[in-house]
C-alpha cells in the first residue's frame, strides 16, 4: 500500500494521485495500486523553516508519518519538493521506504542515458537547501538556479498557484523556464509540486524540456509497488 503523506499543498496531493493511478498499467479497479492519504495542512511552511522565518515542520510531517504507518503503508511518498529537506530525518523514524523523488528524476535521466544541463524552477527553500543540486551533483548533473530577481517571480508564481491563480502563473513560469533554456539548459526541472499545475500545458512553448518531478516519482512508486519494468510504465506514461 503506498502511503501519501501530502497537504503540501492539498491541490498538488490530488495531482500525484492522479498521476499514480495514470501511470498504473491496469485493466480493472483491482490493477490498481492501494493509497492510504495523510493530507497534512497542518504543516508549517517548508520554506519559511528553512530560511530560519517559521516554525519546525518536522513534528508534523512525523505525525503524518505515523498515521500512515498504523494504516498499512508499506511505501511513502512525500508530493512536496521542499519537504524532502527532511527526508532523512523522517526515513530514520520509521523502516517503511520513503521513495526519494530527486532519486527518482536521476534514476529517470539514467535510464534514458542522458546528461542534460537541468535548469530548477523551484521554492526558495528548496534552492537554498540544495536538496535537487546536492543529489543530482553525485549523480553527475549539472543544475542551474535563477538569479535571485528571477526566483522572486518564480515564488510569486508558486504563491498564485495555490490561491488558483493558474493562468497568471503559467505566464511568469514559462518566462523563467525560458531564461533558463537561454542560459544553456536543455531540461526544466519544475521542482516544485505546484508548478506542473501551471507550466505543464506550456510544454510546446518552451524551448527546452520540461520535466515533472511528480511525475517521475508517480512512476517510481508504481514500479515499487507492482514491481512493474520501467518500460511499462513509461509506455502507459
Amino acid at each position: 500500500m503506498l502511503g501519501i503523506l501530502g497537504g503540501m499543498g492539498p491541490m498538488a496531493t490530488v495531482d500525484f494521485m492522479g498521476k499514480v493511478i495514470r501511470n498504473t498499467p491496469a485493466s480493472c479497479d483491482q490493477d490498481h495500486i492501494q493509497m492510504v492519504v495523510c493530507s497534512a495542512t497542518d504543516v508549517p511552511d517548508r520554506t519559511a523553516a528553512i530560511l530560519g522565518q517559521g516554525s519546525d515542520p518536522f513534528p508534523a510531517m512525523l505525525n503524518a508519518l505515523r498515521r500512515l504507518e498504523l494504516s498499512g503503508a508499506t511505501r511513502i511518498a512525500i508530493p512536496c519538493n521542499t519537504a524532502h529537506h527532511w527526508h532523512g530525518a523522517l526515513q530514520a523514524k520509521t523502516s517503511v521506504p520513503i521513495i526519494h523523488i530527486v532519486d527518482a528524476v536521476a534514476d529517470a535521466l539514467a535510464e534514458q542515458r542522458m546528461s542534460p544541463t537541468i535548469g530548477l524552477l523551484a521554492t526558495d527553500g528548496t534552492v537554498r537547501a540544495g536538496i535537487y543540486q546536492q543529489r543530482l551533483a553525485e549523480r553527475g548533473y549539472a543544475c542551474v538556479v535563477p538569479d535571485a530577481k528571477a526566483q522572486a517571480e518564480v515564488m510569486r508564481a508558486i504563491r498564485l498557484v495555490k490561491a488558483g491563480c493558474t493562468d497568471e502563473a503559467a505566464v511568469i513560469l514559462g518566462r523563467e523556464a525560458e531564461a533558463l533554456a537561454a542560459r544553456g539548459c536543455s531540461h526544466i526541472a519544475m521542482a516544485c509540486t505546484e508548478i506542473p499545475l501551471a507550466l505543464a500545458a506550456l510544454d510546446r512553448d518552451v524551448s527546452a524540456a520540461l520535466l515533472d518531478p511528480t511525475d517521475i516519482l508517480a512512476q517510481a512508486c508504481v514500479r515499487s509497488c507492482l514491481a512493474v519494468p520501467q518500460d511499462l510504465v513509461q509506455q502507459v506514461a
